[in-house]
């Protein structure tokens, strides 16, 4: 007995559902440490970019899932 599978026939949506989990994760881990890093620049280089102090905490406190 051979079992023979056509494109057609394959659940192309566990794959892409986990390609979407595995971008989400990926997007969450570089917001995190996105946002510590920023927490430990100087007022110089906030200010070099054009933020405030209090714009930086802002940004810095927000949890990874928000964007």
């Amino acid at each position: 007995m051979s079992i023979c599978t056509h494109e057609s026939m394959t659940n192309h949506h566990a794959s892409s559902a986990l390609s979407g989990v595995t971008e989400t994760l990926r997007l969450w881990w570089q917001r995190y440490h996105q946002r510590r890093e920023l927490a430990e620049w100087t007022e110089r280089d906030l200010h070099d970019l054009g933020l405030s102090w209090s714009e930086m905490l802002a940004e810095a406190d927000k949890p990874f899932w928000r964007a």
